[in-house]
């Protein structure tokens, strides 16, 4: 019997994969056959040559998420470039953190637009492509901690990641009956650009890694498999999930 977790000949498009998470999600299915279409406004020059050095193809839509225009190139020229698309992670997400008092309409919108109105169109688009082909696919969003939780200071972010989780169940409820997965991963507190500020700040990172139970901070090459499974044929059963990466900070 085949490998159940292998994904050999599947394309795979992955949103903000030029560092990070994104990177280490894209890197991690490439190792696991996908050919990789990596969605983002900055040169992923890096994530590019690791899937090369995987032996698989690679692709850069150039692309700013947000408004639905921006949105409507990147399946057609990631499937023209690599094939028609059978997996999608919606990894691309931004913050801002100011007191509730404070918060402004601008840091709102952008990351409305960025975190959940670019994943509801980009799966949109992907479905209606798997659904006019008559394709199983699956489709893997990036929720967060802050999806069970309230957080504080960032009032749009909390607010996205909680609607991440929902639509992760919405989609999962009307299209898994038409062979597309939808699942989500939680991530907990990883070493990435969006929490430099908060490991930057001595009081913040002792209390977090004490509350963590496995002691420390998570790497970016730690979610890699999660990815690996909901994007596999291991995964088919499994559906509307919200998949804790956490070091078990959920679990305390």
């Amino acid at each position: 019997m085949s490998d159940p977790f292998r994904i050999d000949g599947k394309v795979a498009l992955v949103t903000g994969a030029n560092t990070g998470l994104g990177q280490a999600i894209a890197v991690a299915l490439a190792h696991a056959g996908a050919d990789i279409a990596v969605v983002g406004r900055s040169d992923p020059a890096d994530t590019l040559h690791r899937v090369r050095a995987a032996g698989r193809r690679a692709h850069w839509v150039r692309a700013e998420l947000g408004g639905v225009a921006a949105i409507a190139p990147i399946v057609p020229e990631a499937s023209e470039a690599l094939g028609p698309i059978d997996i999608l992670v919606n990894n691309a997400g931004t913050i801002r953190r100011t007191a509730a008092l404070d918060f402004t309409e601008a840091d709102w919108d952008v990351v409305m637009d960025v975190n959940l109105k670019s994943v509801f169109f980009l799966s949109q688009a992907v479905a209606r492509a798997l659904v006019h082909d008559g394709r199983r696919g699956k489709i893997i969003n990036i929720a967060s901690m802050l999806s069970f939780q309230g957080g504080v200071r960032v009032a749009s972010y909390t607010s996205s990641k909680s609607g991440v989780a929902g639509l992760t169940k919405l989609l999962a409820n009307e299209w898994a009956a038409r062979g597309i997965n939808v699942n989500a991963i939680a991530p907990g507190y990883f070493a990435t650009n969006n929490t430099e500020a908060l490991r930057a700040d001595e009081t913040r990172n002792r209390e977090i890694l004490a509350r963590i139970p496995a002691a420390r901070w998570g790497a970016p090459s730690d979610i890699g498999g999660a990815a690996v499974f909901l994007a596999s044929r291991a995964a088919d059963y499994v559906h509307g999930t919200v998949l804790a990466v956490d070091g078990g900070w959920l679990a305390r």
